[in-house]
């Protein structure tokens, strides 16, 4: 199996851009005699959305859980702008903001103590939080549901919640983890149409984590991971044109199944 790493002319573009938002190096990852992740390496810098495609098992979930900090790598490094999670964790997870596949609301208070809790805990308070929280939560359309319990909103209105909570602290960087999961095409269209017009506003750099090739087609930069391997770290239309493929659909299927059978 041919294994792609980070190519020079991409890290040629992060280095002279920007500095790296997200810097990824060698990481590796697993749970007993299997291997999650092996030796993974990529850069983001600001202003980028990419998207992270994947089948099911690729190791995606395994990456967001070492770059969310649930986890250490067993090898490599990972920092986020510039702080090396292992040794400055708290540094390093206060420059990130994350939507986890799984929905994370206490469903059981409201809205409005859902987004003050994670202010809180980013050492925000008082009148800048509060102004901060009504304007994250008129941005997604729910300033009229901040006194509700966050269990009388539906699938979709529950996701733009917990987007707003992680843009809550303007963080530099953006992890999104599968997050149109069971959600219905329009609400699955509204996020990512909302989350592409934060990268050039805020000037973010995102991680898209998805399987669904539709959403990485929007994407600057798609890096294709299968079996904890990053098979193709490049635009959707490299991608596609280096598989020889007439789409990114037709390049997924062929760059996966390819891996699976070598």
């Amino acid at each position: 199996m041919t294994v792609m790493t980070r190519g020079p002319a991409v890290e040629a573009m992060t280095e002279k851009d920007h500095p790296a938002v997200l810097d990824i190096s060698g990481l590796s990852k697993s749970y007993g005699p299997r291997k999650a992740l092996d030796g993974v390496g990529f850069a983001i810098r600001a202003g980028e959305f990419v998207a992270l495609l994947g089948p099911n098992g690729a190791g995606k979930t395994t990456l967001f859980q070492l770059m969310s900090g649930l986890f250490v790598a067993d090898a490599g490094t990972l920092k986020i702008a510039g702080y090396d999670i292992r040794t400055d964790a708290v540094k390093a997870l206060a420059h990130l903001g994350i939507v986890f596949q799984q929905p994370t609301l206490d469903l059981d208070v409201s809205v409005l103590n859902n987004m003050r809790f994670h202010g809180n805990l980013h050492g925000m308070g008082g009148k800048a939080m509060e102004a901060r929280i009504h304007d994250e939560l008129g941005r997604v359309d729910l300033q009229d549901r901040t006194n509700e319990s966050a269990r009388n909103l539906s699938g979709g209105q529950r996701r733009r919640v917990e987007l707003a909570r992680a843009l809550l602290h303007r963080p530099p960087i953006l992890l999104m983890d599968e997050p149109t999961v069971g959600l219905d095409p329009q609400s699955r269209r509204d996020l990512l149409s909302y989350v592409l017009e934060l990268k050039g506003e805020r000037d973010m750099a995102i991680l898209w984590s998805t399987h669904l090739v539709d959403e990485a087609e929007k994407a600057d930069r798609v890096i294709v991971l299968h079996q904890g391997h990053i098979l193709k770290d490049g635009t959707p239309e490299s991608v596609v044109k280096d598989a020889g493929a007439k789409d990114l659909y037709d390049a997924f299927v062929a760059l996966t199944s390819g891996a699976a059978a070598a």
